[in-house]
């Protein structure tokens, strides 16, 4: 890997999140579907700007120990795996969105609150998601099978999605994180605007917007379980897995405003994420020990046709309540 390529990137993503708070979303509001769609649509065209600069460059991303005799394959591959990674992390974070909508409907946060908290959550989420993938591709290097074991959790995880969906709010109150934090930190009964934390007569203590950025945190942690050893069932490069899955968490935020007000037209989705699940978690137990290894481009394939499958009977079929 390329230090100085891998650094210019995190200084990108550094500088985008910090026009996101400072000039793009500086004033609380909430952000309407036309905003959405076109944040949507530049985070999308940004990882695809960056996907083709990993086609021309690739080899950057070539691991120290590699030996390449064509470099011209290497960076079609790398190229493959990045558009794999990041079409299945943004699939996945779709399952992740319903959960977020579920957080702030039962904690009752203003809508003109929720890009803020998702900020600050997808910025703890890229720090956090460093660590794991950076640490479970160092465990894959040396131990191989365990993404066989990734594998049956994701099969696991996949089956349970066909269960019947639960509408009931969370219970704040006795969320675990809610719970915890109340106990150990000090925590004010009602809220002040924006702020996560409030001064009273000289004691620092959280706000209830602080508790709901913590269990949005908690969620991306629980969802990341999944998401990412799936990654790694299409690509075992570490910087592959990382970049592909910042690009699809830095564009969660307007994919969540513009799914939000619809969540509910696109019902089987859930159901599909879960086959996609199944897919992944049977692909990689089946490389692991029957030597299965399907190229990247039918992977994304079925990738996305799953997505677009899933997504097209929602509108055919609709919901009955």
């Amino acid at each position: 890997m390329n230090i100085l390529f891998f650094s210019l990137f995190m200084v990108f993503v550094v500088v985008m999140l910090t026009l996101d708070l400072t000039v793009f979303h500086k004033k609380d509001h909430v952000v309407s579907v036309r905003e959405a769609a076109t944040w949507t649509g530049i985070w999308v065209a940004l990882a695809m700007g960056f996907a083709v600069l990993v086609l021309l460059f690739g080899d950057w991303m070539m691991p120290p120990d590699a030996s390449v005799t064509d470099l011209s394959a290497y960076r079609r591959e790398m190229f493959s795996e990045f558009l794999a990674g990041y079409f299945l992390e943004e699939s996945l974070s779709i399952d992740n969105i319903f959960v977020m909508i579920m957080i702030f409907v039962s904690f009752g946060i203003k809508k003109e609150y929720y890009h803020r908290v998702l900020f600050w959550g997808i910025f703890g989420a890229i720090v956090l998601r460093f660590i794991f993938i950076f640490a479970l591709g160092a465990v894959v290097a040396k131990v191989s099978w365990v993404l066989a074991v990734f594998g049956v959790i994701l099969i696991y995880s996949g089956i349970k999605m066909f269960r019947p969906q639960s509408d009931e709010e969370i219970d704040t109150a006795h969320h675990p994180v809610v719970k915890f934090a109340s106990k150990h930190f000090p925590v004010t009964k009602q809220s002040y605007g924006h702020d996560f934390f409030h001064r009273d007569g000289g004691k620092l203590m959280l706000t209830p917007l602080f508790l709901v950025l913590l269990v949005i945190e908690f969620s991306d942690i629980i969802f990341a379980v999944d998401s990412i050893p799936a990654v790694f069932s299409v690509t075992t490069n570490p910087v592959i897995v990382y970049t592909s899955n910042i690009f699809a968490i830095m564009g969660l935020r307007s994919l969540f405003f513009l799914l939000s007000d619809v969540s509910d037209r696109f019902w089987l989705l859930h159901y599909g994420l879960g086959v996609l699940l199944c897919f992944i978690g049977l692909k990689m137990i089946g490389g692991e020990f029957f030597g299965w290894h399907l190229p990247t481009l039918v992977s994304l394939a079925v990738i996305l046709g799953i997505l677009v499958f899933s997504i097209l009977l929602s509108l055919v079929f609709k919901k009955k309540h």
